[in-house]
């Protein structure tokens, strides 16, 4: 997402040599990815959570910010494995098959 953004920034860069209604544009790409993107980059499918705290730290990989956040992410992602071995039975076991190799 980030690289995205960069190159994106500095296409606009690049068209407002000619009109600096781009530089314009490019600042506002920039302060709406360090303002809303890289909270959010980590999950991008993300639903809304039971609890707020919860909200910022249910992507994967982000370290949460509360004992209570893990849980819930923790409990979460459960239920969801649980899902798609109840929907996939070969599946999962082939994926298991191949963890323990």
């Amino acid at each position: 997402m980030g690289t995205i953004v960069i190159s994106g920034t500095v296409v606009l860069v690049v068209f407002g040599f000619g009109n600096h209604v781009w530089w314009l544009a490019a600042v506002a790409v920039l302060f709406l990815y360090v303002q809303y993107g890289r909270d959010s980059s980590s999950s991008s499918s993300s639903s809304a959570s039971s609890s707020s705290a919860a909200g910022s730290s249910s992507g994967g990989g982000a370290t949460p910010s509360s004992y209570r956040a893990y849980r819930d992410r923790r409990d979460k992602q459960a239920k969801w494995e649980r899902r798609y071995q109840r929907e996939r039975p070969l599946e999962s076991r082939r994926q298991a098959r191949e963890k323990s190799k």
